[in-house]
This record gives C-alpha cells, sequence and structure tokens, in this order.
C-alpha cells in the first residue's frame, strides 16, 4: 500500500518479491524526473533519503538504471544479477505508468485516439480518412478557413479530399504539413523520417525550413535541414493494415519499433547483436510472435521477465 507521500513504505518485501526500498527509490527517481515534481515532493524526498543510509544506497542505483535503461548495462556496476533485474522491472513498471499518464493527458484532449498497440480508423467530418497507428492522439480543428489537424502524438496517415477553398493542415512533433490533394503521415515522435507521401504532394514547415514532398518521397531530419528523399512509403505504412515490414533494418531500430507497440519496455542487451540487419513481416498487433521469431532466426535469447520487461540479447 503507498503512503502519505506516495511510497511504499519499508518493512517486508512486497507480494511480487521485489524489495521495497527498491521499489521506493525507483517511485523517487520517477517521480523527480517528471516536470511536474513539486517542491513539497523535492522535500518529501530528502526526508525519505536522509532516514536511512539504504533509502540512499537503492536510490543511487535506482537512478543509474534508470539513465541507463535502453542501454546495454554496465555489469563493473552492478551488485547482482537478481537485484539489477529487480531494479530493472521496477523501473519498467513506473516507466510504463508514466508514460500511460502522458497518453492520458493527450487523450483528453483528443477527439480521436488509439491505445497502444492498437489501430484505428476514422472519417473526419469533411469526408477525409485517418488511420491512427499504435497510441496516437489527435484533435480537430476545422475552421470555416481551414481544415486543421492537430497530432498530439503518435502517428497518423491521412487520406484528404480535396477542397481548395478550405486547405488542409496537419501540426504536430515540429512540424505542420499542407496538404495539395494527397495521401501522406505524419509522426510526431522525433522519428528521423517524420513526413512521407504515398500519393500527391505536400508542403512542409519547420522551425522556418520548408520544403515540398511528393508521391514516393519522405522527409528526412539531418543537420538542421529538411532533406527530401526516395522513399518506400507503402512499406512505411503498412501498419494501416496491421503489418510491420522491414528491409535490412538493424536489430535495434526493429525492437524499437515493436517496443511501440507494447506497454512496458523492451531493453536490448547486446549491442553487437543489435547490429545485425532484420528484413521481414510481423504482426503490428502480436510483438510477442515477432519476438519468438526473431529469436529462432537470429539466436537472440529472449527473456520475459513480466508483461512490462523484455530482455533481448546475452542474459545479465
Amino acid at each position: 500500500m503507498a503512503g502519505s507521500d506516495g511510497t511504499e513504505a519499508d518493512g517486508a518485501d512486497t507480494d511480487d518479491g521485489e524489495d521495497p526500498i527498491e521499489r521506493a527509490a525507483a517511485v523517487w527517481v520517477a517521480r523527480l524526473s517528471s516536470s511536474d515534481a513539486t517542491e513539497a515532493d523535492r522535500r518529501a524526498f530528502e526526508a525519505w533519503h536522509a532516514a536511512d543510509p539504504a533509502h540512499a544506497a537503492a536510490y543511487a542505483e535506482m537512478d543509474a538504471l534508470w539513465r541507463q535503461l535502453g542501454q546495454l548495462p554496465d555489469p563493473r556496476r552492478r551488485k547482482g544479477p537478481s537485484k539489477t533485474l529487480a531494479g530493472l522491472a521496477a523501473l519498467a513498471l513506473i516507466g510504463g505508468a508514466l508514460a500511460g499518464q502522458g497518453g492520458l493527458l493527450d487523450r483528453l484532449r483528443a477527439d480521436l485516439w488509439s491505445g497502444v498497440g492498437s489501430i484505428e480508423h476514422a472519417t473526419l467530418p469533411d469526408g477525409s480518412r485517418v488511420d491512427l497507428n499504435t497510441d496516437t492522439a489527435v484533435a480537430v480543428r476545422f475552421t470555416a478557413q481551414e481544415r486543421g489537424i492537430e497530432l498530439l502524438r503518435g502517428e497518423a496517415s491521412f487520406d484528404v479530399v480535396p477542397d481548395p477553398s478550405r486547405p488542409f493542415v496537419v501540426r504536430g512533433g515540429g512540424f505542420s504539413v499542407r496538404a495539395l490533394g494527397t495521401r501522406f503521415f505524419l509522426r510526431a515522435d522525433g522519428a528521423d523520417s517524420p513526413v512521407g507521401v504515398v500519393e500527391g504532394r505536400v508542403d512542409v514547415s519547420a522551425e522556418g525550413r520548408h520544403a515540398v514532398v511528393s508521391a514516393g518521397e519522405a522527409v528526412r531530419i539531418g543537420d538542421d535541414v529538411l532533406r527530401v528523399s526516395a522513399a518506400d512509403v507503402e512499406r512505411d505504412t503498412a501498419w494501416r493494415d496491421g503489418r510491420l515490414i522491414f528491409a535490412g533494418k538493424p536489430l535495434a531500430a526493429v525492437l524499437a519499433e515493436l517496443d511501440r507497440y507494447r506497454r512496458g519496455r523492451i531493453v536490448l542487451l547486446d549491442a553487437r547483436l543489435g547490429e545485425r540487419r532484420v528484413t521481414g513481416a510481423f504482426d503490428a498487433r502480436n510483438t510477442d510472435e515477432a519476438l519468438d521469431v526473431i529469436a529462432a532466426t537470429m539466436g537472440a535469447r529472449i527473456r520475459r521477465l513480466s508483461p512490462l520487461l523484455v530482455l533481448v540479447g546475452s542474459p545479465l
């Protein structure tokens, strides 16, 4: 049970076998890393931190793990396999909860949204179609002058009905994309290729930069320049039909993509394994099956510590 300050009381181990001090330390790391941490939170943390040397030691370890989560753990900094695994599990659990809270806030602001691992389809008031990829939220801002869309999070594909009197403009992730009668996608999560066009053209703007992107092309970010290059946009939008298609993609990038479609974290433990190339098609709604295929074809070792934490590579 949580105490009045939001942490679990010290004492006997919790029912799931995790050390309550480690669990409390992980909660504090997550809370203090949050943008909405208050001065009261910091005072409560200082009191907890000073109450017992074990609290300080647990916090230092959890803080280090938080910063390294998703990277190859440094074995020289581990105190033991079980402790590290427990810490990773706690951080994955809390990190997933914080991400879920962020998603909930965006959904409260949205007119259309999809859950983690789900793909949704909708028709807008003007007859245009929008497809929402995993964990996506969209706000519809139609006016008499403009058909505006705000992509609050995630990725969406738009099949736009032409209307010269009212431009169709999608804003999200720092980009403004104006459709010129077209089908295109936009990602608001910092992807290397945030905009791609399947049909027609779009006018893309970002921080004073500008580019026109045509069918079969995508925007790639590099050196603060909007670079337009040929791309397999049909493959990039295969998620609309529930498929994830990769051609010569590094395993690390494939795992990062699969991670978008599940709650919790996939953590790659072997950097060299992450450089190996993957070619294949997977079901976006069944990432566990995709992981099993990767394990069978690449000799990767998969360890499912909980529904929220999967380790890929060499064992800890």
